[in-house]
């Protein structure tokens, strides 16, 4: 009897070890294919989310503006400010602009960052040479542009000027 299930038990192992027929499946899908759609879809989904982070919240300032000087001394002056969009950035811009009239003249250039619908923080200098004062005066660093009338006008909060004078910066959209 042990002879019979020894038999058996051999007889059982060369018939479940020995080779089956293979199959193949023909749709069998390469790996790297799914990769590459998967990185497709990542992408395009990427892509989309970067063009709503650059999407403005604020209105856009891109484009010339007019740039208005005005002091007790003299009547207001008039020039333009360039606003150039920060690509990939939300309501970021660099700005660079100048105002001249005889010997009297203002210039800016630096970054702005539009904050709110009334609010601009500019980051940069701002420089007049007005002959009456005597020598240049400088503003530099990070300074407000606010609105009161619903985003036409925007002045600069730091009126005073190195000679203890009130001058008024605008911005007109």
């Amino acid at each position: 009897m042990k002879k019979i299930l020894v038999l058996a038990g051999i007889g059982i192992l060369t018939l479940s070890c020995s080779k089956k027929e293979t199959t193949t499946v023909e749709n069998k899908s390469d790996s790297t294919k799914i990769v590459d759609s998967i990185n497709a879809a990542r992408t395009k989904i990427n892509d989309s989310i970067k063009a709503k982070n650059s999407e403005n919240r604020f209105k856009d300032f891109n484009g010339s503006h007019k740039f208005t000087y005005e002091t007790s001394n003299f009547n207001k002056i008039t020039g333009n400010i360039d606003f150039k969009k920060i690509e990939g950035e939300r309501d970021n811009y660099n700005v660079s602009g100048n105002i001249k009239s005889g010997n009297n003249s203002l210039n800016i250039k630096g970054f702005v960052q539009v904050v709110s619908a009334k609010y601009m923080n500019f980051t940069g200098e701002i420089t007049q040479k007005i002959p009456e004062n005597g020598k240049p005066y400088t503003r530099k660093g990070t300074k407000t542009f606010a609105s009161k009338d619903g985003g036409k006008t925007y002045r600069l909060q730091d009126m005073v000027n190195g000679s203890g004078f009130v001058d008024y910066i605008d911005i007109q959209y």
